[in-house]
């Protein structure tokens, strides 16, 4: 595995030179098997990539290239150049949240610095044959920041007040709050209203595919 990029720079030469490689060819170059699909493997291509580019973090809380404050996102655009999924941001801390504030949060620390990179995700092409898209470099605008912070807050609220189970996808405008395990036995501690212990399924943060989808659409604008 090469070793972690030193700047920015080195990154971003790294992240060019795999633009337009296959998934199989990658894979090959890292000795890494192809799996049939993703239904088992979701993390793959991320993993596959993280390998390319050097990142040392693995699935710990700090971002991927923790040196220099960078998180990598794969993020899967179908035929028509728009994103196919949410794209998952982090955990959300169900206990121990009073007094947890945006500035100090993990959604934001994960966001600050991101490096996109858009990969082929349409269900026809052949895993193998999927290919690496332009890496975009991004930090959130004001206005990003600050619809971030706006469904961050709202969706903390309900935590807070112990209604983790009133969120629906429906709340935040451009970040949500949905079950995030493998399975419905995955189950972690919240708190109900009236301050009684409960079990219930991990939630994680996700970005919506029309916040993803203006960054993108940002980005070849200013190419």
């Amino acid at each position: 595995m090469p070793l972690p990029p030193k700047t920015e720079q080195e990154l971003m030469l790294r992240a060019q030179s795999i633009v337009g490689r296959s998934f199989r060819s990658l894979a090959e170059m890292a000795n890494i098997a192809v799996p049939e699909n993703l239904k088992r493997e979701k993390g793959w291509v991320g993993q596959l990539l993280e390998w390319h580019l050097g990142a040392e973090s693995g699935s710990k809380a700090q971002p991927d290239f923790e040196h220099l404050g960078i998180e990598l996102k794969t993020i899967p655009i179908g035929f028509s150049g728009k994103p196919l999924e949410t794209t998952f941001v982090s955990v959300a801390p169900l206990t121990g949240v009073q007094g947890l504030t945006w500035e100090n949060s993990h959604v934001r620390h994960k966001l600050s610095r991101v490096l996109w990179i858009p990969v082929e995700g349409e269900r026809e092409i052949p895993l193998a044959e999927r290919r690496v898209g332009r890496p975009l470099l991004w930090s959130p605008s004001k206005n990003e920041e600050q619809q971030l912070k706006q469904d961050w807050e709202e969706l903390m609220e309900f935590i807070v007040l112990g209604k983790v189970e009133q969120i629906t996808a429906k709340h935040g405008a451009v970040m949500q709050l949905r079950p995030k395990a493998a399975n419905s036995k995955v189950v972690t501690e919240a708190y109900r209203f009236d301050g009684q212990p409960v079990q219930t399924l991990p939630r994680g943060f996700y970005l919506r595919t029309q916040f993803t989808a203006e960054i993108l659409k940002q980005h070849l604008m200013q190419r």
